[in-house]
């Protein structure tokens, strides 16, 4: 049926999810549109049921009432999970048996930001279908029924699910921090069933993320935890984002696990069980990683950044694990195949525990390498993709002169005789993200000077001291 319709802020339908800054380009006229939009497409696939849940930021609860209004219009019998983290929607979704799932979430963002992710028959609803959501909006071409709106409690259920997986049988010391966000109250559950001693930090869900900002990528985010483990003496610390769906862990030393290092500690457990299984990893991971795998027998993959993406391919090939920089980490070995922080930490936790070893150990049993964390150069929004597109062209030019090998699966992946490098457009923010990685800190230094060369080239500012 056709109707008056509703025009989206054009910078809020992204490649993985809706996402704005509420009051700005994002508020409930949006939430019900998206509800009577997603609820049309669901119907037209032969939905009928929908799961929907919220984090805990301030517009949360404004924006999932517009969305059950929405989604209650076109017919569907919708279940509100509640609050709690975006994997325990997605959890929901599969143990309930609803035929789609929508996350009210900021992610990572800022406590002004909020959003949208959807699942769609338990697949990321992601990409150009998201874009049609914008121009079947604009057209008002939403389904008409009644339907209706109940709550279910899921909590209890998911974080039993999360425990189940703790099989040590020793615990250890752990620092945990939940940033305010999300993840708060199914992490104090989770630590109350699993062994070992448990610091909880900043476990009150609070959308104003009063002690740190809810990403734990960023180092400065983690300096809370740090100086919890060394206070402490733990064996480790995780840390979550606003909505629980990425890691991140600190060793016994206090220094920084990235994404590619929980993978590859997680891949060596994978495969000491499941012999060839495949692996994989985005672009931003270290070759360190993708020569473990290989080593142990496994079958590395790299895949473009984006968790939608990543568990599309992860699907295609009957992955057992993959994972990005960034902290999401999808687990299909005993597990459901998405991104879960709190599950990857259950994994990891337990690893440690049943290895007799520390979490600083594993850590340094992996290859030696220097390399830069994720680097990030603000630009405007909408040159972002253009000026990665015109440094991949130059360099693909020059390419035959300087022997360089060229990937070009999500930005512009070069390995040199010092290394390799990396340069994308993130997805979700007005950044370029740069990694370089060397086996010598000359090499790597070189890298970083040939980056910052094609960035100044291309107009964008690089810091001195980069």
């Amino acid at each position: 049926m056709t109707a008056t319709g509703h025009k989206f802020h054009p910078t809020i339908l992204r490649e993985y999810d809706i996402r704005g800054v509420v009051g700005e380009t994002l508020d409930a006229k949006d939430a019900l549109a998206l509800g009577r939009t997603f609820g049309s497409v669901l119907c037209d696939s032969g939905g009928s049921t929908i799961a929907v849940g919220y984090d805990g930021r301030l517009s949360s609860p404004e924006l999932v009432a517009a969305l059950h209004e929405g989604l209650r219009s076109t017919g569907l019998s919708v279940v509100d999970i509640g609050m709690g983290p975006t994997p325990m929607l997605y959890f929901a979704a599969r143990v309930l048996g609803t035929d789609a799932g929508i996350m009210v979430t900021g992610s990572h963002n800022p406590s002004e930001f909020n959003g949208f992710k959807m699942v769609l028959f338990n697949k990321a609803f992601w990409g150009p279908e998201i874009q049609k959501l914008g121009v079947r909006a604009e057209a008002g071409d939403w389904r008409r029924g009644a339907g209706s709106v109940r709550s279910e409690e899921v909590l209890d259920r998911y974080v039993a699910r999360l425990a189940q997986d703790y099989r040590a049988e020793r615990g250890l010391r752990v620092a945990w921090d939940a940033g305010n966000g999300a993840a708060a109250v199914a992490m104090t559950r989770l630590t109350a069933m699993i062994p070992g001693t448990h610091i909880l930090l900043n476990e009150t869900v609070d959308g104003t993320f009063p002690a740190h900002h809810p990403d734990p990528t960023v180092e400065k985010n983690l300096a809370q935890l740090r100086e919890a483990v060394a206070r402490e003496k733990c064996d480790l610390g995780v840390a979550f984002d606003g909505d629980g769906d990425r890691i991140g862990v600190v060793d016994g030393k206090g220094r920084v696990l990235w994404g590619d290092q929980i993978l590859a500690i997680l891949a060596r457990d994978l495969l000491a069980r499941v012999p060839g299984a495949t692996v994989i990893a985005d672009v931003k991971a270290s070759d360190v990683l993708f020569e473990e795998v290989a080593r142990l027998g496994g079958k590395p993959v790299m895949s473009a950044t984006g968790h939608s993406i990543i568990k599309t391919k992860m699907a295609e090939l009957g992955a057992a694990l993959a994972g990005e920089m960034s902290g999401h980490i999808f687990i299909g070995d005993g597990y459901y195949g998405y991104d879960d922080g709190l599950y990857a930490a259950v994994r990891l936790i337990d690893i440690v525990a049943r290895s007799g070893s520390s979490m600083s150990a594993l850590r340094d049993s992996l290859p030696n390498v220097l390399n830069t964390p994720e680097i990030r150069f603000e630009v405007p929004e909408e040159r972002k993709f253009a000026l990665v597109d015109d440094i991949r062209k130059k360099l693909i030019a020059r390419s035959t002169a300087n022997g360089a090998d060229i990937s070009t699966i999500d930005g512009v992946r070069v390995k040199t005789a010092d290394g390799w490098w990396l340069l994308r457009a993130s997805n979700t923010q007005n950044v370029l993200v740069v990694r370089c990685e060397s086996a010598t800190a000359d090499g790597l230094e070189r890298l970083k000077a040939t980056v910052a060369g094609h960035l100044r080239e291309s107009g964008v500012a690089v810091p001195a001291d980069f």
